[in-house]
């Protein structure tokens, strides 16, 4: 079997869980085997009752062990319910946590694997789709099995005519639950692939709401997330149908297989059977003893049959899921080098290839001393934010990169990147209050530390002014602050993170010329003693760089 089959992932991560849910099984047979006693003792009960057997005398006889069965069974149910619900939320929790490691592995290039909505949709959704095959089908799958057994065998005791229909009988539920579970792991595949693509869609449009007020497009926005929503209600309608379809052909069966053996007894316990004419082959007590059990023996398979679409549902986010995992970072096993002041870079032959063979950067030779500033320079496609996105540990490249003097290779990646403050040409705001944004790189920093960094950056006259100062809310990508105001915000977070390298890829390509004037000239200031390297088209305001790096022009 293929190692990237959904079979086989989902049963490499239920492989920590075995000894939970084998606990949780065998409980589930123990209170099986209780359920046969207790058929046993109520047919031995109506038997000494209809035998003219003092009834007081038979109820005294087994009612300890009538009550023990009564209790026992719901014990043991309850347990084996926390058993395996524990374990599926131990299970999501952890693939959660590797997904999430993966999206932060991959940083900006997360977009290969689509937009944030489906991302989302990955870690919410298709993670709690795995719910229903951890919590019923895999303890179930084994409980339909052995149960159906042991009570054909305890029935053969009495009967091995009326034990031979039920056996025959039990595959038929089987049969018909493959033939329509694989129509709904198609159509579950379907309805996942639908819900990221409703997901990115609606997250785009809240995100380009000011965008669509402004140019009067909203009707528009509101018939496409109409449209989309309609058509995910269809899917969804479809999905049920196939499921109440499949659930009414599996009782179906059992019923007339249920049916069918109390014609067989029925008819024996009056003597009418053809082929044995005034005989009782089955006597009162064996025949109520397997009318108790036949329901009983369908049960597990109906349920099987029930649970089935969880496992359909499973596998479909499994083979969705798997990509995004392939991608999560190895479990950490490099050095840790914290650096507690401006290092020195030193690229040497670095060179960076993206799909299907593209250069993203040329080889490049690159010697940045400690503390120094640097431009790195060149036309659009030269791979200049390529080149950040390698320091960050984002993108493979070839060639060698030493930071102070130790392969990058060696670095651990989660340590490094907490020693870089990375600036893009869109601030990393979440919609929260401006102190919540603040503390993004420091959340432990106090309202002292918050207001000393904003006077650095020349915000704190214009927050104190404010009716809840700190506690300002901002909205989706900083709304309610100016493209000015939002990169000084996010200078100050780079201030209270006090990494000693910095990363900017073109902080003021979206500024107008004196907004962008004023924060070089606040950059000038606040990065002393740092080592930076900055992204830009312009040359202007420049000046207090150290030198100017150009980049060639990457090509096919």
């Amino acid at each position: 079997m293929s190692e990237n089959t959904p079979k086989h992932l989902l049963k490499q991560w239920l492989q920590p869980y075995r000894p939970a849910l084998n606990t949780a099984w065998l409980l589930a047979v123990v209170g099986g085997v209780l359920l046969i006693g207790q058929s046993a003792l109520l047919a031995w009960l109506f038997a000494q009752w209809l035998g003219g057997a003092p009834l007081q005398a038979a109820l005294l006889a087994v009612l300890p062990y009538l009550l023990g069965c009564w209790l026992l069974r719901p014990l043991l149910q309850y347990g084996k319910e926390r058993l395996l619900q524990q374990a599926s939320l131990r299970l999501r929790q952890h693939l959660r946590t590797q997904l999430l490691a993966a999206v932060a592995a991959q940083g900006a290039a997360r977009s290969r694997w689509g937009s944030d909505g489906a991302l989302s949709s990955l870690l919410l959704e298709q993670v709690d789709a795995l719910d229903g095959y951890i919590s019923r089908y895999v303890v179930q799958q084994k409980l339909a099995v052995l149960m159906p057994l042991l009570i054909a065998a305890a029935a053969f005791y009495y009967s091995p005519l009326a034990a031979s229909l039920l056996l025959l009988t039990a595959p038929l539920v089987p049969v018909f639950m493959i033939l329509l579970g694989d129509a709904a792991a198609r159509k579950n595949r379907a309805q996942f692939a639908a819900l990221a693509q409703l997901s990115g869609r609606f997250l785009d449009l809240l995100r380009g709401l000011p965008t669509l007020r402004r140019l009067q497009a909203l009707p528009q926005a509101q018939a496409a997330v109409a449209a989309a929503a309609e058509d995910y209600r269809a899917r969804t309608m479809g999905v049920l149908r196939l499921a109440f379809l499949s659930t009414a052909v599996l009782e179906l069966f059992a019923s007339l297989a249920i049916a069918l053996v109390a014609v067989y007894l029925g008819l024996g316990l009056i003597g009418v059977l053809p082929w044995a004419q005034g005989q009782v082959p089955v006597p009162y007590q064996g025949a109520l003893f397997i009318l108790l059990l036949a329901p009983e023996f369908y049960a597990p398979l109906r349920q099987l049959g029930a649970d089935y679409h969880d496992k359909a549902k499973a596998e479909a986010a499994a083979q969705a899921l798997q990509p995004l995992l392939a991608a999560a970072p190895p479990p950490n096993g490099h050095e840790i080098h914290p650096f507690n002041t401006a290092p020195a870079l030193n690229l040497q032959q670095v060179r960076i290839a993206g799909e299907h063979g593209r250069i993203r950067l040329r080889e490049c030779n690159l010697q940045v001393a400690a503390a120094e500033r640097v431009v790195l320079a060149g036309a659009s496609g030269s791979g200049k934010s390529s080149l950040l996105q390698a320091l960050l540990g984002f993108v493979d490249f070839e060639g060698e990169i030493r930071i102070n003097q130790i392969d990058f290779r060696r670095l651990d990646k989660a340590a490094w990147r907490s020693q870089i403050g990375y600036l893009a040409q869109t601030p990393p705001l979440l919609p929260g209050s401006i102190a919540d944004n603040l503390r993004l790189p420091k959340p432990d920093a106090d309202d002292a530390e918050l207001m000393a960094v904003l006077q650095q950056v020349g915000l704190w006259d214009l927050l104190s002014r404010l009716p809840q100062g700190l506690a300002t809310p901002l909205g989706e990508r900083g709304q309610g602050l100016s493209g000015g105001q939002l990169q000084r915000l996010a200078l100050a977070q780079l201030l209270l993170q006090q990494a000693p390298l910095w990363l900017l890829d073109e902080p003021t390509a979206h500024l107008d010329a004196d907004t962008a004037a004023d924060i070089h000239a606040l950059l000038a200031h606040i990065s002393q003693g740092k080592t930076v390297l900055l992204v830009s088209h312009e040359t202007a305001n420049l000046g207090w760089l150290d030198r100017v790096c150009h980049l060639s022009a990457a090509a096919d």
